[in-house]
């Protein structure tokens, strides 16, 4: 078991198995000392058992504020164990690399942590952290960028400048740059091998359009194009402290972290002009129909059916969230009717998924055999135009909003995960208590409401329908659900020749 838990895990739980066992032997001790007799329990039925309401959710105290460079700041103290973690949301992304270099901005978040800083090289610096049991780690994903550390109470200081020369002084060494696009070219090698993976890509390229920074893909080519100058351009022009917020929670004292905060970062600027940061645009020119990945080794269909869909500021969707939740998950429609009463699924869902800042999607699925495709598809449009066209029942109603309601506890499990949330809803331009209003949407939300916006969102008539299968083996075919199926070519594009 010691070999699964981390360094961090077992310096804690070793300290917290000497306090354990103290614990334990004293009360031991007093139950030994104890004469009261033992009272028998009687197990009650499961109807005669009551529980309480939930209790009502309230967010912990915590403190904002701004440097002077522009760096938005929050603390929360949480005092319960001997940690500290922190994170920083970076106004970055690779939706902002150039079509040419996809990649770009992946490898600029690897290597910033990977490559070590200015100060500390690769190798002392993982050294540093792990003898301390600590982490710290660099990404940047579609519309976001992050950085993160964790470490025990008695080595902040130590953790939290190593995590402020990463942010301000990465080396980025043509060694790790080297190493991450070998990763990345082993990863485009592999990238047919899983059914599942290529119905997503592919499913995103006809929904955004393949050239869409929503749903482009790296090759070989793009890799090819990025050199050590282009991570340092592309450092230098979006890791900036007036983009960036800084979240610290745990056991901090909050008067002594400021002043760190102040030392580490006040002085830091980023001279460069501004980039222009405006979220690429969703084009609403998804393709429908059927498309085929033809894959004669398999035996089974991977099935992917949706449409775009929209953002989470939509006014609609706590409403929406209840349609979905009538439609999805165990006991939901697509579950009762095409897993339990047709049998042509072990698994199928529908999620609506949509975005901060630009429009995501509703996409719907599963696998099934290759002769049960066809019936497939078409049980998944029958029950989203059902959905449409009858109103549900106060029973759906009741248990899609009790789902959604008892589940929203969990967006609150620890402090640290509160002031994430309250971190990227600044970073999205989104109201503090937006959850709660979301909350309240649910509670309010009526039979009515909800037939409303499936008519008006959910779209069974215009549907991309991506198939990842057997084509000699799916019978009936789709011709007989569609005019039109067409044919996709996934090779991996071979790497240019150099010149």
């Amino acid at each position: 078991m010691k070999n699964l838990l981390s360094p961090l895990s077992r310096r804690f739980l070793s300290k917290l198995w000497r306090r354990s066992f103290t614990l334990f032997c004293a009360g031991l001790t007093i139950t030994l000392m104890s004469r009261s007799p033992a009272i028998a329990l009687t197990p009650k039925d499961y109807s005669e058992l009551e529980f309480p309401p939930l209790p009502e959710i309230t967010l912990p105290d915590y403190e904002r504020y701004q440097l002077d460079n522009g760096m938005v700041i929050y603390l929360m103290e949480d005092h319960q164990l001997p940690l500290i973690g922190g994170s920083a949301i970076i106004r970055t992304g690779d939706r902002y690399e150039p079509a040419d270099q996809v990649g770009l901005a992946s490898i600029t978040g690897t290597v910033m942590r990977s490559g070590g800083t200015t100060l500390h090289p690769a190798d002392e610096l993982n050294e540093i952290l792990e003898q301390r049991a600590a982490s710290i780690e660099t990404s940047i994903g579609t519309d976001s960028g992050s950085a993160s550390f964790s470490a025990l109470t008695e080595d902040f200081d130590l953790v939290f400048d190593l995590f402020a020369e990463v942010l301000q002084q990465p080396a980025f060494p043509q060694a790790k740059l080297d190493l991450a696009k070998k990763q990345l070219e082993g990863s485009i090698a592999r990238r047919n091998d899983a059914p599942d993976d290529i119905a997503s890509r592919e499913f995103n390229k006809l929904l955004y359009g393949a050239d869409s920074p929503y749903a482009r893909t790296i090759e070989y080519s793009t890799l090819a194009n990025i050199d050590r100058e282009d991570l340092v351009q592309f450092y230098q022009t979006y890791i900036r402290p007036d983009q960036m917020i800084l979240g610290i929670g745990g056991d901090i004292d909050i008067e002594q972290t400021k002043a760190k905060i102040q030392t580490l970062f006040g002085d830091w600027d980023n001279t460069n002009p501004m980039p222009d940061l405006t979220p690429p645009q969703v084009e609403s020119t998804a393709a429908q129909g059927a498309f085929l990945v033809d894959q004669t080794q398999l035996t089974q269909s991977n099935i992917l059916v949706g449409h775009q869909g929209g953002r989470l500021d939509n006014p609609d969707y706590p409403q929406i969230a209840v349609m979905n939740g009538v439609i999805n998950g165990f006991g939901g429609r697509l579950f009762n009717e095409i897993r339990s009463r047709q049998g042509l699924a072990y698994s199928v869902y529908g999620v609506w998924s949509p975005r901060y800042d630009y429009d995501g999607m509703f996409i719907a699925g599963g696998s099934t055999r290759s002769e049960a495709t066809v019936p497939f598809i078409s049980a998944l449009k029958s029950e989203f135009k059902r959905i449409r066209q009858e109103p549900i029942t106060e029973a759906e109603l009741f248990n899609a909003k009790e789902s959604i309601l008892n589940s929203f506890v969990f967006n609150f499990q620890d402090p640290g995960q509160t002031l994430s949330r309250l971190m990227r809803y600044e970073y999205y331009d989104y109201p503090a208590d937006f959850i709660f209003q979301y909350q309240q949407g649910v509670i309010d939300t009526t039979i009515e409401e909800v037939q409303r916006v499936a008519q008006t969102y959910l779209k069974p008539d215009e549907l991309t329908v991506m198939v990842v299968g057997n084509a000699a083996e799916i019978d009936p075919p789709l011709s007989d659900l569609f005019a039109d199926v067409t044919k996709l070519d996934i090779t991996i594009p071979e790497l240019p020749a150099a010149e």
